[in-house]
């Protein structure tokens, strides 16, 4: 394991000044669990680091706070922390579903939400919520602030669309208290396990159509992103099976446009529109099978 010398800030205001003093030489983290296994695994993502910094004691990293059109999660906000959240689990279940089935118990107490999508892992499982809720990085430097869409935060797998003297300090997601949500994670077993697949969606109904939808898989393309000729597919319609099995045809041809014919497109094809299927059904409270 290579040596390297650890950092604790007291304040934002330090913490940035270590980021512009040290640029791709400091690595910020807080639950460190992908962390440790990068250092374990000797990592090319860490060969130029010098520097772990610490920032469990910035308070500005952390709450939960809905506002008047949005939420703010804090990005060192644990998954546990997400999963019991009473906020979360009103105004956006499915998210708080989504960090249930991040890792263990041990992972999910010491795992973060910032730090889920900042490894820039498209099998991240939180991803596609945040994706679904219009999810925005605020970041900070010495510079100042800004907002970016976590949809287009991701420049590839692994890297985030950050300057080494940026930071994530917090998510800010939609409010859809008037929509229903679901999230269905497929994996190679029932727990420990990241995704293989999974959907994430969410509908709104008004007088027995639907009004709007969201329709965020995960896993399917080299970034996350919403699925838009899915969901235009569906609005102003009645909801039903066999409607959703359309909308699971449109999600598996956007990622056979994107992403090619593959070998594992034989598998990945039926997987998904079923898995889409399932989740809008479970959205729209129909039978799933």
């Amino acid at each position: 394991m290579q040596k390297l010398s650890y950092l604790k800030p007291q304040t934002l205001k330090e913490a940035l000044g270590y980021l512009k003093e040290y640029g791709e030489k400091v690595k910020p983290y807080a639950g460190g669990t992908d962390l440790m296994v990068q250092l374990r695994e000797g990592s090319s993502r860490l060969k130029d680091v010098e520097y772990l910094m610490d920032v469990q004691a910035l308070p500005e990293l952390r709450g939960i706070e809905v506002r008047e059109d949005s939420i703010r999660i804090g990005a060192m906000t644990s998954h546990t922390e997400v999963n019991e959240s009473e906020v979360l689990r009103k105004h956006v279940p499915f998210l708080s579903i989504a960090s249930s089935t991040v890792g263990s118990t041990q992972i999910r107490n010491k795992g973060t939400v910032g730090g889920n999508i900042c490894n820039a892992s498209p099998a991240a499982d939180t991803l596609s919520p945040f994706v679904a809720l219009n999810a925005r990085l605020v970041v900070v430097s010495v510079d100042g602030e800004r907002e970016v869409m976590v949809k287009d935060a991701m420049e590839k797998a692994g890297k985030l669309k950050l300057a080494p003297h940026e930071m994530v300090t917090s998510i800010l997601i939609d409010r859809i208290d008037d929509y229903s949500t679901a999230f269905i994670k497929l994996g190679r077993r029932k727990a420990l396990a990241i995704s293989r697949m999974n959907a994430a969606v969410a509908l709104k109904m008004e007088n027995g159509v639907i009004a709007a939808a969201r329709i965020a898989p995960g896993c399917v393309f080299s970034t996350p992103d919403r699925v838009e000729k899915a969901e235009a597919l569906i609005v102003g319609k009645a909801p039903s099976a066999a409607l959703f099995e359309e909308a699971g045809k449109a999600v598996s041809e956007e990622m056979i446009a994107r992403t090619g014919i593959r070998w594992s497109t034989e598998y990945k094809k039926p997987v998904i529109e079923a898995l889409i299927q399932r989740a809008l059904c479970r959205a729209a409270g129909l039978p799933e099978d």
